[in-house]
């Protein structure tokens, strides 16, 4: 039997209980107490949130933490409580360099890196030094963004994971109706949303079965809508870079639009997303690292996520998510290196390389979504390698037409921990996209591929009846962790760029100039 997508996400979605509080609640004594360790200052001590924590076992801590560890790094350790403590494990976790980042993100990264290390707990106790409730909020998000675990597609007889109940200790009247705790929450459940998406395997997620399950989240939510073009809709209306990269799968592709109005929105945001399903290259197969491409749908799941995210969050401000849907396999079908396509708009490119896919579906989503003539429009893509290269694992690349727009995405992102560099737009570039044959080229030079990419991008944007304010974010290397847990990121998806979107669409909502 198939797999069920929409029960996966009724299990998977389900977050940890959350609550807040000034001291330990009783329920916790089987659980684990998450204790700070501070080096600043040249001394190496224990620091917490004040309650029912018992300052002789604090002694005894400090008395212990020279022969524990020597090099913190990013990690936490966990062991037997001392006597008198209100849990029966302690966890202790470094929080970092306050020379270099501020209270929230330290905070955030320390209650990731203790989630991620007492996951075995049922009851898990925050016990962080918090003194307001900006840094309530960012224990309660690294909390559970930490302890996420993807349970993967085992059969019934595999255990499925315990979801763990959290207890954030905090100063009196913060409670989770302070609002920078709901929006903690609900920030956090969208990345995990986001996460689990981009973690199924490829068999199970392609652009009909996303497309319904967009379908589906839409349908629950007040004041969302959802349209689908299918293949027989979007040939019919021009859509030729998303026919083209999905004409070589048995899996058709599609365009989803999903729309969340409300009653008073003074802005409209339009988020544009790279949603291919599994990219083998085409006829240009990838010559290694296939294991990876389910993930080049990262663009399209932050979108989905963010769109949601507004929704739930009943944010005042318009925001239109496109998931541009394909799978770009190689068939008798398949689209040729050399072909001519009629994008959207009407221009034609010449496909250099069928593994330079994501631009013409971003293209062909770009160009619906500014015929709505929206405010800001910010596309999202696992778009190039030369962004891994140009920039690691943990940075998105990000280019834009308005200074403006790159100034508030600076704003809104401090502190979120979810780092983003500003790259050019050359247009010396663009030579290298010129054709012989067609209006443009997808493929440029070798070098500089990723602002190449963006370039390309741009001429859809310029291309508009209203041009918006627009940024695309290449999150290559950051939508994916293969390497290492670190802070409350997990291996495999990451939901890299869902929280600076709900940010972006947050700050536009409270009525910020453009």
């Amino acid at each position: 039997m198939a797999f069920d997508l929409l029960d996966f996400r009724v299990h998977e979605t389900a977050l940890p209980r959350v609550s807040l509080g000034a001291v330990a609640p009783d329920h916790a004594s089987v659980g684990s107490l998450v204790l700070g360790v501070d080096t600043s200052n040249n001394v190496t001590k224990v620091v917490h949130q004040q309650g029912n924590v018992p300052s002789r076992g604090i002694g005894k801590l400090n008395g212990l933490l020279s022969s524990l560890v020597h090099d913190w790094g990013d990690r936490a350790i966990t062991f037997p409580a001392p006597d008198g403590f209100p849990t029966e494990l302690v966890t202790l976790v470094h929080l970092g360099d306050p020379v270099f980042d501020s209270s929230v993100v330290r905070l955030r990264r320390a209650a990731g890196v203790a989630a991620r290390s007492a996951k075995t707990a049922t009851h898990v106790v925050f016990a962080l030094p918090v003194l307001n409730e900006q840094e309530a909020a960012a224990v309660t998000e690294g909390a559970i963004l930490g302890g996420y675990a993807f349970a993967g597609l085992h059969g019934s007889s595999h255990p499925q994971p315990a979801t763990p109940q959290i207890h954030v200790m905090v100063p009196a009247g913060i409670t989770p109706a302070t609002p920078a705790i709901g929006y903690a929450v609900e920030s956090a459940r969208s990345v995990i949303e986001a996460r689990n998406l981009v973690n199924l395997p490829p068999n199970e997620l392609h652009p009909e079965s996303f497309a319904e399950f967009a379908r589906v989240t839409a349908d629950a939510i007040d004041h969302v809508e959802v349209q689908i073009w299918d293949e027989e809709a979007l040939a019919s209306e021009g859509f030729g870079g998303l026919i083209g990269v999905g004409q070589g799968s048995v899996h058709g592709p599609r365009l989803v639009r999903i729309r969340y109005t409300p009653d008073d929105a003074a802005k409209h945001i339009a988020l544009v997303g790279k949603g291919i399903t599994f990219d083998s290259g085409g006829l240009n197969i990838k010559p290694a690292h296939l294991d990876y491409m389910n993930f080049d749908m990262s663009g399209a799941a932050a979108v989905l996520a963010t769109v949601v995210a507004a929704a739930r969050m009943k944010l005042q401000v318009e925001v239109t998510g496109w998931l541009a849907l394909a799978e770009n396999l190689p068939s008798g079908t398949a689209q040729r290196p050399s072909d001519v396509i009629t994008m959207r708009n009407g221009m034609t490119i010449e496909v250099r390389d069928t593994d330079y896919e994501g631009r013409l579906v971003l293209a062909d989503a770009i160009t619906a979504a500014c015929g709505e003539s929206p405010d800001v429009v910010v596309d999202i893509a696992t778009l190039t390698g030369a962004q891994e290269i140009a920039l690691g694992l943990r940075m998105s690349g990000v280019m834009s037409n308005s200074e403006e727009l790159l100034t508030r995405l600076a704003r809104v992102a401090t502190d979120l921990d979810e780092p983003h560099w500003p790259m050019p737009l050359p247009s010396y570039l663009k030579v290298g996209l010129k054709s012989r044959v067609a209006d443009m080229a997808n493929k440029g030079y070798r070098y500089a591929g990723m602002l190449t990419a963006g370039l390309f991008l741009e001429h859809f944007i310029s291309e508009a009846p209203k041009v918006p304010q627009w940024a695309h974010f290449d999150i290559c290397g950051p939508a994916i962790n293969r390497e290492l847990d670190y802070g409350f990121t997990p291996l495999g998806g990451t939901g890299a760029g869902v929280r600076t979107m709900i940010a972006l669409a947050a700050d536009l909502a409270n009525g910020s100039r453009l």
